[in-house]
């Protein structure tokens, strides 16, 4: 009710009478309704549900201090007469969650008197600040997610493919609680290692070889997201030399990290160490993203985010060094940042290249 309540005031400054909130993960988060189709039409005063008569029950039972609205057979004229019969003469709505086509239909379908006002990210601001319930739900989809690692470490080894270790993962994850994989499970080795979101092949992994796997546990919800990166058999000296910086920068970062700086700011402690080391042309993607019912939120840790970090802020920390034709390493953790600094969420050991 208090995360309704502050959207509520927040339409009144946004001189709306109401909201449509069509995101699925905004839809979850104010209502708590985890069924698959349905809207919410948030009035300063009223909050209704829509959904058609499959999620009836669930509904019911799910979401608390929401009106119930059942849908007709167009979900759009559905969404028209309720506001017209509430009377409401301007209707914010998510840009991000609304597509042109679903916008012209539905301008069609109110009479011209009635005002359509995008309202992008108001709530997807709201759910940048996590609750304390909200961060133990990270906390046990990330503890799911180190456990899944750890008992998917044993299967990397030479002659199994990349989809099989992939494969293990996402078994393992649902093996300890989860309800799913955060998202689909990169798995990358070899000279496939220098390829940021490389998703698991039919490449067979062979002695000698970087392993990145990327990963994650959904658990209520929640996500989580972790990349650990192992070499197969003895590492070179090349191989622990671009583990050690990468796992430096990281370091670098997480002792950084406080409410109060930007993204930009973080992003660039990892950044400017891993240039200074010669390789910031290989470090090409943000350091990292704010995680939570969604898999990626904000704020962000990149050179271009001028958002502060909240106290409340989940996200993770995960610098990268890509070379072409050789591999790469990936190094990342899930943190949840407080008044008095962060919590790692993430336990799974990083100190040393691991060799399996």
């Amino acid at each position: 009710m208090e995360r309704l309540q502050k959207l509520q005031s927040a339409l009144e400054t946004s001189k709306v009478d109401a909201m449509l909130i069509s995101v699925p993960e905004n839809r979850r988060y104010l209502s708590g309704f985890t069924g698959s189709a349905g809207v919410l039409v948030v009035g300063v005063n009223q909050a209704f549900l829509i959904t058609d008569f499959r999620y009836w029950e669930q509904a019911t039972a799910e979401a608390a201090g929401f009106d119930l609205y059942k849908q007709g057979s167009d979900l759009h004229q559905s969404i028209a007469e309720l506001v017209i019969a509430q009377g409401w003469h301007a209707l914010g709505f998510e840009s991000e969650g609304l597509t042109y086509d679903e916008y012209q239909k539905l301008r069609a379908l109110l009479p011209d008197t009635i005002v359509l006002k995008p309202l992008p990210g108001l709530v997807r601001k709201q759910r940048a600040i996590k609750s304390q319930a909200e961060i133990e739900l990270l906390a046990e989809a990330a503890h799911i997610t180190d456990r899944a690692w750890e008992q998917t470490l044993t299967l990397i080894r030479p002659g199994v493919r990349e989809d099989e270790v992939a494969l293990e993962f996402d078994y393992q994850l649902r093996r300890n609680g989860a309800e799913g994989s955060a998202f689909t499970t990169i798995v990358a080795s070899g000279q496939r290692a220098a390829l940021p979101h490389g998703v698991a092949s039919a490449k067979v992994i062979e002695t000698g070889d970087l392993v990145i796997l990327d990963g994650g546990a959904r658990y209520r919800g929640y996500h989580a997201d972790l990349t650990r990166t192992v070499v197969v058999g003895k590492a070179t000296p090349k191989q622990r030399e671009i583990y050690q910086i990468v796992l430096e920068a990281q370091l670098l970062a997480l002792n950084a990290l406080q409410a109060g700086l930007t993204g930009r700011q973080v992003d660039a402690v990892a950044r400017d160490y891993i240039k200074a080391r010669g390789y910031g042309e290989y470090f090409g993607h943000g350091l990292g993203h704010s995680v939570g019912l969604a898999i990626h939120e904000n704020p962000r840790l990149s050179p271009t985010e001028e958002a502060i970090i909240p106290v409340g802020a989940t996200i993770t920390v995960e610098p990268g060094i890509y070379l072409p034709d050789w591999g790469g390493v990936r190094i990342e953790d899930l943190v949840a940042v407080g008044r008095a600094g962060i919590r790692n969420l993430t336990g799974s050991p990083k100190d040393d290249l691991i060799e399996v």
